[in-house]
């Protein structure tokens, strides 16, 4: 039976603070919890002297690494510096000497994962990472635990606040994305550089996570189609909002007749359906089963005490394993490593769905025949338009048509032709419609 439980922290920023604030504070607690004291015995950072807003003991804190991994009495590494490398070489030396780990690096997990717990596997030793998709919302331990009996085949999710903080200020204020983007900034939910977040990579680490962990099939970035939200103008949400739809940047998964769709694009949704009531910076996770049927898990997607605390649950677990003297008792990818399928990806060609499309161009006649015959020929059919007249100043109108179900490579084919009119003056806007009811299905 496990007496003290030893745990090592690399990364002492915002979520390593928050971590660590919960592990000292929490002592009893988390030993009432865990079966066992739970000691945070070692925080490694290159800095040390900025003041984190609370007490720490000043001899478990150092900036050699090796510390932790040649300490023998450590038992659980938990990595919170984020990136690929050295956190990739640093999780795989842990495991080699013996050390559970648990991580936030929601990009390693995308990335590096499948070796990483291939690793964990041979050595017998646990993988927690509840933190790294969806901060404090319990979606893997959903995923893995709760909904065991399920077979699982829809993933939809809104995984990203910043995103979708954006995408909420310019729905109520009308603010153009630039200005949106500047006021999530100024929050804190955006940062510097917002790449990631804007254009849906952060998005599709988690939707790797998840797709893989509820179909059981190897899940790599290359195979989800990722676009983002940079592109969306207040003109396309208040169009949306005519038509009846919210606009969220929208992870896709789903699961049917072993092909997977997965998939990342601003997406319009009935008002109706719970996803689109999930505004600001808060996540949702979407999940069908076979059993279950439909499940919403909401909350802060992020931040330090959220994250901190699906951190300090991993260790809480791993701890309770090691007070029962067993270890991988829950496979980390749901199902043992071994087990772990191929996938079958459906490619994006192949997709078929709804489509809004918002065209820019000369105010002259006939423009619109021209549009409707060039979708006609590659079979896309219209189920309504919207056309506005020009502004005073303004040479050019938008026209906005939605369409019947239709081929994604028919529909690239056909925007490629108009954009190359002489009548078009700006690229196609584009906007998957996705029935959602029908998808969970």
């Amino acid at each position: 039976m496990k007496q003290t439980l030893n745990v090592g922290l690399l990364g002492f920023g915002t979520v390593g603070s928050g971590t660590a604030k919960i592990l000292l504070s929490g002592k009893d607690m988390l030993e009432e919890r865990a079966g066992c004291p739970v000691n945070l015995k070692w925080i490694c950072d290159k800095d040390l002297e900025t003041d984190r807003g609370f007490a720490v003991p000043p001899d478990i804190l150092t900036d050699d690494v090796e510390r932790l991994f040649q300490d023998p009495d450590l038992d659980i590494f938990i990595e919170l510096i984020g990136g690929l490398e050295p956190a990739r070489t640093f999780v795989l030396k842990a495991i080699e000497s013996g050390k559970h780990v648990v991580t936030a690096n929601k990009a390693l997990l995308a990335t590096h994962g499948f070796e990483i717990f291939e690793a964990a596997s041979r050595a017998g030793v646990e993988i927690g990472f509840e933190a790294s998709v969806g901060g404090g919302i319990p979606c893997i331990k959903a995923v893995k635990e709760g909904l065991a009996a399920n077979n699982i085949s829809t993933v939809l999710g809104i995984m990203n606040g910043t995103a979708n903080y954006i995408l909420t200020s310019m729905t109520d204020q009308g603010l153009p994305f630039q200005d949106a983007l500047k006021e999530a900034q100024r929050l804190g939910y955006a940062e510097a550089d917002p790449t990631y977040d804007i254009e849906g990579v952060d998005t599709a680490h988690k939707l790797a996570i998840m797709a893989t962990l509820a179909f059981g099939q190897r899940i790599g970035l290359s195979d989800i189609y990722t676009e983002g939200i940079s592109r969306l103008t207040p003109v396309d949400i208040s169009f949306a909002a005519e038509l009846g739809y919210s606009i969220k940047l929208l992870a896709i998964g789903r699961q049917e007749n072993g092909i997977v769709d997965l998939r990342i694009h601003p997406t319009m949704i009935s008002n109706d359906h719970l996803l689109s009531q999930v505004r600001g910076a808060y996540n949702a996770f979407y999940f069908t089963g076979d059993s279950v049927g439909k499940v919403m898990l909401y909350g802060m997607g992020a931040g330090q005490m959220p994250t901190g605390s699906a951190i300090v649950a991993d260790v809480v677990d791993i701890a309770r394993n090691l007070v029962k003297g067993c270890t991988q008792r829950v496979p980390a990818l749901s199902i043992p490593f071994e087990h772990v399928a191929s996938a079958r990806i459906r490619p994006m060609e192949e997709v078929r769905v709804k489509y809004y499309f918002r065209f820019t161009v000369k105010d002259q006649p006939g423009v619109l025949s021209r549009i409707a015959g060039i979708l006609g020929e590659e079979q896309i059919s219209i189920a309504s338009v919207v056309q506005k007249g020009r502004g005073r100043e303004s040479s050019s109108v938008p026209i906005v048509m939605v369409t019947h179900e239709a081929d994604e490579g028919r529909v690239r084919k056909a925007l490629e032709e108009i954009d190359a009119q002489e009548f078009v003056l700006d690229r196609t806007m584009i906007i998957r419609i996705e029935d959602l009811k029908a998808l969970e299905d």
